[in-house]
């Protein structure tokens, strides 16, 4: 049975950093987030693509036991986004969006993903997010993200949606946009008055920032020498944080705290690599060992004196 379902875009990118340029290569946030959860549990993915799409290039995800009876394929070209980085990555500029087939796709939740334990809803329209959540039954926690593009103009459909959700998993400038604060932790509560239980700012080099009814957490980045391209580092980050709790298989506050180093160990990872490609080379015993060496970062001991 599928414990994971996620709900996204499968894309083709062309990406240019100051370390080098990718052009047509594989991207979407449903499928960086599947790069990244299908390490650690069965993930089924809800997506469409168009007649133009390689299949043969995501086939490594089956042996992972990626579930891709969701993933729609319509009339038309698959979603292409361009986008260039300066110095500063954790800014993206857009040259270029194509929606191509995902301008009028609604999607469709295969009745064998229906009883899926959680449910992560990656940046797509939140009307299209509210049809998802339709379409399941009772999961131990739905996870939604989006954008700037849908907070301005479709801020009460996506407040809709946040209220029916148990978590936020987003970056520093959606939850200002969204709550209308500046300063993180007003945002945070406002967010948690809504509904959602806790909430995930993710802060590109700054780490991330997590707070729920009871407490605040905070986790830096991992330190990297080599990053070629950012692209996919938030739903990568998504796939490990979401895919460890679907492992565990439950949404404590101490499980949430150990997916957010689990996400942030493979967003660390996909940094590395233009695409998907480091996520997929990864080796297993990799990922120990970073989550390792992350929590030797963090371990200052016991006060002195």
């Amino acid at each position: 049975m599928i414990k994971l379902l996620v709900a996204g875009t499968v894309a083709y990118d062309s990406i240019e950093t100051p370390f080098g340029k990718a052009e047509n290569v594989l991207g979407g946030s449903a499928l960086h987030f599947t790069n990244a959860a299908s390490f650690f549990a069965d993930v089924g993915i809800v997506a469409a693509v168009g007649k133009d799409f390689k299949l043969s290039d995501i086939e490594f995800l089956k042996d992972r036991n990626v579930d891709m009876s969701g993933l729609a394929i319509d009339e038309g070209k698959t979603f292409r986004w361009e986008g260039k980085y300066g110095y500063d990555l954790n800014q993206a500029i857009t040259l270029k969006t194509e929606l191509n087939v995902i301008e009028t796709y609604k999607p469709h939740v295969p009745e064998g993903f229906r009883n899926a334990d959680f449910l992560f809803l990656a940046n797509i329209d939140p009307e299209l997010q509210a049809h998802v959540i339709d379409q399941v039954r009772s999961p131990t926690a739905i996870v939604l993200d989006t954008m700037n593009f849908w907070i301005e103009h479709k801020y009460d459909q996506l407040m809709d949606v946040i209220r029916r959700v148990h978590m936020l998993v987003i970056n520093e400038a959606e939850l200002r946009e969204i709550a209308k604060e500046h300063n993180l932790v007003k945002g945070a509560r406002k967010i948690i008055d809504q509904g959602p239980s806790c909430v995930v700012v993710k802060r590109g080099e700054y780490g991330v920032f997590m707070m729920n009814r009871d407490e605040v957490f905070l986790a830096p980045a991992f330190p990297l020498e080599d990053i070629f391209d950012p692209t996919g580092a938030g739903d990568t980050f998504a796939g490990g944080f979401m895919g460890y709790l679907a492992n565990i298989g439950d949404a404590s506050s101490e499980t949430i705290k150990q997916a957010i180093v689990m996400g942030t160990v493979m967003a660390s990872f996909n940094v590395e690599d233009f695409s998907i490609n480091r996520i997929k080379r990864l080796a297993y015993n990799e990922i120990r060992e970073r989550y390792t060496a992350f929590k030797g970062c963090m371990n200052f001991g016991e006060c002195r004196i």
